[in-house]
């Protein structure tokens, strides 16, 4: 069996590292019991809010908008007039405590990638996640300095033409990464576009066959890494993860939750239906692969 030498190992972030539907989920759903019980009091159903919601992440391309609330118009019309972020500034903090409290890295990450880097390994994350919450998931868990690039997604556009220091609590140093450099991946091109896993690669002055990619969608990551000639590592347990949350019993009494995380196929968190052609032909080929795949190790 062949050998590599790997110097440098690029990993996604979200179900990766942590269970990044689970604190949404449990973050989400926090804010959304308080917000719809008081909409519906004023004669909002609840499918017209799901509705909106679903509408207002699509727009921006992300589940993981700030300014959802003031978007929404059942809620401006059901609120005439009332700044709708003081009204329901209970919930928001019921978002930011669920959050706080769900988020965390799996089991042995902190110490595999520590290892990693004592072994002198250049440690890279990409993805598609915006650059303000990634940033702070990553002060958050002390990944900082503990990963070398992070590459994103620059923030959706603020609305009402505001600057970010109107709008954040803390002066603009607060929240940038002390050590981890943080680059931006080009407007548009997502996951599992080969050509930007390739231009990362480049940028960090590596080569491809000296890399490794871990990642938790078949889709999106490992046929991306394939793609790129790029060395893959499926993290099964992500996807896990995915779909025990689609199994949840909490799901039964409420919306399907899970349909506004507007970039996730509903194959690829647990949804009905068969997977894709092409994500059964990475399976196949995953299978087919074992006895003739390289070996990545790891320099001592």
């Amino acid at each position: 069996m062949q050998k590599r030498d790997v110097s440098v190992v690029i990993t996604d972030l979200d179900n990766t590292l942590y269970d990044w539907v689970e604190v949404w989920y449990r973050s989400f759903s926090a804010m959304l019991d308080t917000v719809l019980a008081a909409a519906q009091q004023r004669g909002v159903s609840r499918d017209q809010f799901v509705r909106e919601i679903r509408a207002v992440h699509q727009r921006h391309g992300t589940s993981e908008y700030a300014f959802l609330l003031e978007e929404l118009p059942s809620l401006q019309a059901a609120f005439p007039g009332e700044d709708l972020v003081s009204r329901f500034d209970e919930a928001i903090h019921g978002y930011r405590k669920a959050r706080k409290e769900h988020l965390k890295l799996y089991p042995g990450v902190m110490a595999t990638l520590r290892t990693l880097k004592d072994s002198g390994v250049l440690i890279v994350a990409y993805t598609e996640s915006m650059a303000f919450y990634t940033n702070y998931r990553m002060r958050r868990l002390e990944l900082d300095g503990v990963i070398d690039y992070l590459y994103s997604p620059k923030d959706h556009d603020l609305p009402f033409a505001m600057e970010p220091e109107q709008v954040r609590k803390y002066p603009s140093e607060h929240y940038r990464l002390k050590f981890t450099e943080h680059r931006h991946t080009p407007e548009g091109e997502l996951k599992p576009n080969p050509r930007v896993l390739l231009d990362i690669v480049q940028d960090i002055g590596a080569d491809p066959h000296s890399c490794i990619y871990i990642g938790d969608s078949l889709m999106k990551d490992v046929a991306m890494a394939k793609d790129a000639g790029v060395v893959d590592v499926y993290a099964l347990y992500g996807k896990a993860q995915a779909s025990a949350l689609r199994r949840h019993p909490a799901t039964t009494d409420r919306p399907a939750l899970t349909g506004f995380l507007v970039s996730a196929p509903a194959n690829e968190t647990g949804g009905p239906g068969r997977p894709p052609a092409q994500w059964r032909d990475v399976r196949k080929d995953q299978r087919n692969s074992e006895a003739t795949s390289t070996t990545p190790t790891i320099p001592k």
